[in-house]
C-alpha cells in the first residue's frame, strides 16, 4: 500500500506552523516534525499537536540533518514524502483528491511533484483573501518526493536536499511532474499558500524576508554553528533594493527575486485557513 509521510523542519515558526500541519494531517499516514532549536513557542505548538495526533512525531535537534535521517528508513518503499515548511499552507481538500491518485499508482513515473503556489505578501484573515505572486511565473516549490524510485539517500544536510541519492534505473532528480502545467490555481489538487514574505514568529520584529538554511549554511545550531551563522550574516548581508517596497525588503534577496515574479494577484484563502 502507498504510504504518505509528512516531513517538517522548522525554527521559530509559531504563527503558521499549527495551520500548516493541520492542513496536511489527514493526507499523511505519518508526520515527522523536527524543531531546529526554536526560541519562540514553536516546540510547544508541535508538542501539543503530537498529543492530539497519534501519527505526529516531534523531536528537537541541533543539526538539520536529523530531519533527513528520520526519512531514510522509508527509502526504497512505496512512500511519498510531503515537505511541510512552517510557511506552507496546503489546501486539505485538494490533498484528499491527490491522495486517491497516489493510492491508485498515479505519478509513479515521477521523483518529484511540483504543485501550484502563491507566494504571499499579504494575508487578510477577516476577508479570507491572500495576495501574492503565482508560480509560474514565480519559482515553484517541490512538494512531494517519491522515495520508491531510490535505492538509498544519505548525506543530506537537511531533509530532501542534495546529499547522495542513488536512483533506481530509469530515474533521476529531474524526473519531475509539474502539476501547474496541467491545472489552474482553482483546479489544482496540490496548491499551497507560501507565506514566506510574512511575519512567521512571535519573536520576529517585522515581515523582513528570512534567509533559508542553504543561504546561511546554518544547519548546525550548536555553538560552532551559531558562530558560523553570525559570520555569514556579516559577510553576505544583502543591501536590498529600496524601490521594491512591495517585497517587504530586509531579508533574503534570493527569495525576493525567485518568488516575486509576475503580476500581484488576490485569491480566496478560506480553503487554506479552515
Amino acid at each position: 500500500m502507498t504510504r504518505v509521510v509528512g516531513s517538517v523542519l522548522v525554527r521559530n515558526e509559531d504563527i503558521f506552523v499549527e495551520q500548516a500541519i493541520r492542513n496536511a494531517a489527514e493526507f499523511c499516514d505519518r508526520i515527522h516534525a523536527v524543531d531546529h532549536m526554536s526560541s519562540d513557542e514553536t516546540f510547544d505548538v508541535l508538542s501539543s499537536l503530537a498529543a492530539e495526533y497519534d501519527h505526529v512525531d516531534v523531536r528537537r535537534a541541533r543539526h538539520a540533518q536529523v530531519s533527513h535521517e528520520v526519512l531514510e528508513p522509508y527509502v526504497g518503499s512505496d512512500t511519498w514524502v510531503l515537505r511541510i515548511d512552517g510557511d506552507e499552507l496546503y489546501d486539505s481538500a485538494g490533498l484528499a483528491s491527490l491522495r486517491q491518485c497516489l493510492d491508485e499508482g498515479n505519478y509513479a513515473e515521477a521523483f518529484r511533484i511540483l504543485g501550484n503556489v502563491l507566494h504571499v505578501v499579504e494575508l487578510d484573515r477577516d476577508a479570507c483573501t491572500a495576495s501574492g505572486y503565482l508560480s509560474p511565473p514565480s519559482r515553484p516549490i517541490s512538494a512531494l518526493y517519491n522515495l520508491g524510485v531510490l535505492n538509498s539517500w544519505t548525506g543530506s544536510p537537511e531533509r530532501l536536499h542534495s546529499g547522495e541519492p542513488v536512483f533506481r534505473s530509469g530515474f533521476e532528480w529531474r524526473a519531475v511532474c509539474p502539476l501547474y502545467e496541467r491545472f489552474s490555481w482553482e483546479e489544482s489538487p496540490l496548491r499551497c499558500l507560501h507565506v514566506c514574505f510574512l511575519r512567521r514568529s512571535s519573536r520576529d520584529e517585522s515581515d523582513a524576508v528570512r534567509h533559508n538554511l542553504g543561504e546561511l549554511g546554518a544547519y548546525d545550531r550548536g555553538a560552532l554553528g551559531t558562530a558560523e551563522r553570525v559570520l555569514r550574516r556579516v559577510i553576505r548581508r544583502p543591501a536590498g533594493d529600496p524601490n521594491q517596497v512591495k517585497m517587504r525588503i530586509g531579508g533574503s534577496a534570493w527569495k525576493q527575486e525567485k518568488y516575486g515574479r509576475g503580476e500581484l494577484v488576490t485569491v480566496d484563502a478560506a480553503p487554506f485557513l479552515a
